[in-house]
């Protein structure tokens, strides 16, 4: 008679479900201000621990504290707070035209955007970006063309990718953002090799790659920290932890048995766990992170802890799969409202400007959109062929040779 039992094998679960209280005492916070900084040059050995807590600059009186408090240039902190408004009142009104059949699908940001905001502003004109789907403050915080990105959206005869891409899969290689994959989880061995290229070329530009925690159960997210563990690239390695995958919570890709910073450990690879709701905090970090890249120093990887206050997209319901008022308990709160705190705090900002700046840029949006719905259908009046020759332009002189004698 075997002393055994049945086997079994452990599926995780969220703290809460609908119609469940909130709970977040799974997220340990640590007060602002209390977490080391190392000398950029730290061998990784030395910092296991920051991948483990969270840093944090912001304090609740919107005072920015600790060794992460690096002065900031006043210039980029405003820059930042109306780059997150900009973003937020983009997403907005992208949402209305979704709901409106104008578009098929969109995916908001809310809650994310000091993230995307504060890393773009510590990178150098020239350094590539490979993002996801939810990084378009990187876009809007270096006032790409508004115009242009709704047609984008809209797939409409201005359209800058010609109907090459899904809506909201941008991309510019002058603003450094690289064409977002929809397969996701490839954008992170192509921001590895990218930044190896820009090693073998002799260059000064660096790449960094953006991942949500679910799809850090992708083989692509393992395959690119091999490579960059053994050749060591000038790559920032972004991992957006904002609880939810598509969904499912973060514990189904792991993130209940360690934090997703912690996986940089077993490559050798220097990580950092960070609260992405603190635009202080983002930047200077951000700021640390792309330093040793450019110092040849190798690659870091970033665990940015937030909280996905929209839907997925808008196919998803979430309010099927957690609690009705989780954001509204989520213990870092709005990253808008901590940055417009401090900025009050130390005398740059007012309450009156706040709403001044969401009334401007909530009527920018609009007359964009506006514009942007002028235009007509994308091909209309044109062959099919001529739909054909478009998007088929570029394409290289010896294939152009065979469809030509193939007569297609």
């Amino acid at each position: 008679m075997s002393d055994y039992g049945p086997l079994k094998f452990y599926v995780p679960e969220p703290a809460g479900r609908p119609g469940d209280e909130p709970d977040f005492s799974y997220l340990k916070v640590p007060k602002a201000g209390t977490v080391r900084k190392p000398d950029v040059d730290v061998d990784p050995k030395e910092i296991k621990d920051l991948a483990t807590t969270m840093i944090r600059v912001l304090n609740r009186d919107g005072e920015a504290v600790g060794e992460w408090a690096d002065p900031i240039e006043d210039g980029v902190v405003l820059h930042g707070l109306k780059s997150m408004i900009r973003t937020r009142a983009f997403d907005e009104r992208m949402m209305t035209l979704q709901r409106q059949g104008k578009t098929s699908f969109y995916m908001k940001c809310t809650g994310e955007e000091a993230i995307a905001v504060g890393q773009q502003l510590a990178l150098s004109p020239g350094d590539m970006n490979f993002p996801t789907y939810r990084q378009q403050g990187l876009l809007l915080c270096q006032d790409y063309p508004l115009v242009k990105m709704i047609c984008q959206i809209l797939s409409n005869a201005k359209d800058p990718l010609h109907g090459r891409q899904l809506p909201i899969l941008y991309s510019s290689k002058e603003h450094g953002f690289f064409t977002i994959s929809g397969n996701l989880g490839t954008q992170y061995v192509h921001a590895v090799g990218w930044a190896m290229a820009s090693a073998i070329k002799g260059d000064t530009k660096i790449a960094t790659a953006w991942i949500g925690d679910g799809s850090t159960a992708e083989n692509d997210f393992h395959a690119a920290l091999v490579n960059a563990s053994v050749y060591k690239p000038p790559v920032v390695l972004n991992v957006v932890n904002n609880q939810w995958a598509i969904s499912s919570f973060q514990g189904l890709a792991g993130g209940d048995s360690a934090t997703f910073a912690e996986r940089a450990h077993g490559f050798g690879i220097p990580s950092l766990r960070v609260d992405g709701n603190d635009f202080i905090a983002v930047y200077n970090v951000s700021r640390w992170a792309v330093e040793r890249a450019r110092r040849n120093l190798g690659p870091t990887m970033i665990e940015w802890v937030t909280y996905r206050v929209a839907p997925h997209s808008t196919s998803d319901d979430p309010s099927r799969y957690r609690p009705r008022k989780e954001s509204d308990a989520w213990p870092l709160g709005d990253p808008v409202l901590r940055l417009k705190n401090h900025l009050i705090k130390a005398g740059q900002w007012s309450e009156e400007r706040h709403v001044q700046a969401e009334a401007e840029y909530e009527e920018e949006v609009r007359a964009a959109t506006k514009e942007a719905e002028s235009f007509g259908v994308m091909g209309q009046g044109s062959t099919a062929r001529d739909i054909f020759e478009d998007l088929y332009k570029e394409m290289p002189p010896h294939l152009r040779e065979q469809r030509q004698k193939l007569g297609v």
